[in-house]
């Protein structure tokens, strides 16, 4: 006669992001993003205790004065801390990554849920000013749109999230259409869920991780283009510290005063090499197909 095992509870299947972070545990590059990532975040958010000095105040005894002990890189045109502007200018850079990314979601999801689930008119409407503004690149669309709202970081950070918005109505529109058709949203159908239930209980968490990889790197290409934006003026309006902004003065004195573009270009390469590692490991990890 066996006797019956008291105490054993089955085991509890892990869930698939559960999975998704055991298989991005394994890639070191995108461990490596992740960390530079949480490292930017932390100096955006406690700049005002970092920051050995004042962003803004200038010291016209160190103009343009050499990396030392009492300023570790350097100081600008006007004897302004080069290492305490680019611990502020996180901010920036994080604040129009991150809002702009959430604008382009805002916009560009519903627009491509809506063409890819209802399709007909609706979709080729959606998809034809789609293609229209695809037409244009995406750092051109940026600055016009800058310049049409006018030279601030909050104007910025529309141009960019608006130029943005048509990759993820395309996305979202090409994961909709593979999706409406499975099993399980036919079942939903079948058994009288209302067409805004089938998309937002059934569709919309089934096309979040190819949404969550395409925003990683969408932060990335934000960056760049907030960077671009305030060298060109049109973003993070001065005084305010801005990577971009400081690249645009120190071009002006980069053969006596390398360390004044040095140290805001490195800030820009690493915050966007990491976004880009930490997307690629997201899509990767994300993927179904991995075992």
């Amino acid at each position: 006669m066996n006797t019956p095992i008291v105490g054993t509870a089955p085991v509890r299947e892990a869930g698939p992001w559960q999975r998704a972070w055991r298989r991005l545990r394994r890639r070191h590059g995108a461990l490596f993003g992740l960390a530079i990532v949480l490292l930017f975040v932390a100096l955006a958010v406690f700049a005002p205790w970092i920051a050995p000095h004042d962003p803004v105040a200038a010291s016209w005894a160190a103009i343009r004065k050499a990396p030392t002990a009492q300023y570790w890189l350097g100081t600008d045109e006007i004897g302004r801390d080069v290492l305490s502007r680019v611990i502020w200018g996180t901010r920036a850079s994080l604040l129009a990554g991150v809002v702009s990314v959430s604008i382009s979601l805002l916009i560009g999801v519903p627009l491509g849920m809506a063409a890819g689930f209802l399709g007909g008119v609706v979709d080729a409407v959606i998809s034809r000013v789609t293609d229209a503004f695809l037409a244009c690149p995406f750092l051109i669309l940026a600055i016009a749109l800058a310049a049409f709202l006018g030279p601030s970081l909050t104007n910025a950070m529309i141009a960019i999230g608006v130029s943005a918005a048509p990759v993820f109505v395309r996305l979202a529109r090409g994961q909709v259409l593979s999706v409406k058709v499975e099993d399980y949203v036919e079942a939903a159908r079948a058994v009288g869920n209302s067409p805004l239930r089938i998309a937002l209980r059934h569709i919309l968490p089934n096309i979040t991780a190819p949404l969550v990889v395409q925003a990683t790197l969408a932060i990335a290409a934000a960056v760049i283009a907030e960077a671009s934006l305030s060298f060109l003026g049109l973003g993070q309006q001065p005084p305010a510290p801005s990577w971009g902004s400081m690249l645009n003065t120190a071009k002006n004195y980069i053969d006596n005063s390398p360390w004044m573009a040095i140290s805001p270009g490195v800030a820009i390469f690493l915050l966007v090499l990491s976004f880009n590692l930490l997307g690629d490991g997201l899509r990767d990890a994300l993927d179904p197909r991995q075992r």
